[in-house]
């Protein structure tokens, strides 16, 4: 993945970069590849998500072993200068940069093992819909709930997850969500 860094143009780089240092100092849920990815590809870049997922994956490890270690930006290009063969000139650049400015603001956990395992949730959207028919029944007249949560992974990558549910699934789950807001009340 690291050879497919030249493709992204400069600005988009450096976007995604800071978006990385904020997630890492935990200012931001993750970082929403799939939305940058589109914006990349629309300015006539081919690149897809995959790669730049492994990107921005690569990136936060690396702004994250640099706080863990505690490296100036000199040492933090000093370490890069040996990968200057594949990284290009824009990226290193970039890099310097984005370090320079809010590199020494990442929050490194004095305890490596406190590193969150779990996803975190940003959104959820949701809309109810009546199947009216299908190719076996004439009339179903059958409501249903779809409810999309966004969700950041661990690593920062922000996905979507969609599911639908029957009425008394739906009516199961906004009971549990209320026992769940009954139970927050009393800590």
């Amino acid at each position: 993945a690291a050879d497919k860094i030249h493709l992204i143009p400069q600005d988009f780089f450096a976007e995604l970069c800071e978006q990385i240092i904020q997630h890492l100092n935990h200012k931001i849920p993750g970082v929403n590849t799939a939305e940058l990815c589109q914006r990349i590809q629309t300015s006539g870049v081919e690149i897809n998500i995959g790669d730049l997922a492994k990107i921005a994956n690569i990136l936060s490890f690396l702004f994250s072993t640099a706080a863990r270690n505690n490296l100036s930006t000199e040492e933090l290009v000093t370490t890069l200068g040996s990968a200057t063969s594949t990284l290009p000139k824009h990226a290193v650049q970039v890099i310097r940069h984005v370090w320079n400015e809010q590199g020494k603001a990442i929050a490194v956990s004095e305890d490596g093992r406190n590193i969150v395992t779990v996803g975190q949730f940003v959104d959820m959207k949701w809309k109810l819909g009546v199947a009216m028919s299908s190719d076996t029944c004439r009339s179903l007249k059958y409501p249903y709930v779809t409810v999309t949560l966004t969700v950041a992974d661990p690593s920062g990558q922000i996905t979507d997850k969609s599911f639908e549910m029957t009425i008394p699934q739906f009516k199961n789950f906004f009971r549990q969500f209320k026992e769940m807001a009954s139970v927050l009340e009393t800590v």
